[in-house]
């Protein structure tokens, strides 16, 4: 499964961004969406190295209260390893 990570831009250096989460930092490019007038301190969506959605800090705050809850449920209740069938 693929999620898209919402993240805090700290800087922005043209159509690059770099962004933080949770003390994790990436580079994410801004192309799609260089019509949106982006400022440091916004927050966005960052799916496979790019920037895909601006969203409210309350939207961010939203989901990583959803992932800390997933995270939390699957070490109480790890998922078995898939078995490989040949």
């Amino acid at each position: 499964m693929c999620m898209g990570i919402p993240m805090r831009i700290v800087e922005i250096d043209g159509l690059m961004a770099r962004c933080e989460a949770k003390g994790a930092e990436r580079q994410a490019s801004l192309l799609m969406l260089e019509y949106e007038n982006l400022a440091v301190g916004d927050y966005v969506v960052v799916h496979l190295g790019h920037a895909i959605e601006r969203v409210t800090a309350e939207r961010a705050a939203e989901a990583w209260a959803l992932y800390d809850e997933m995270i939390a449920a699957s070490a109480d209740d790890p998922m078995p390893p898939l078995s490989g069938g040949a």
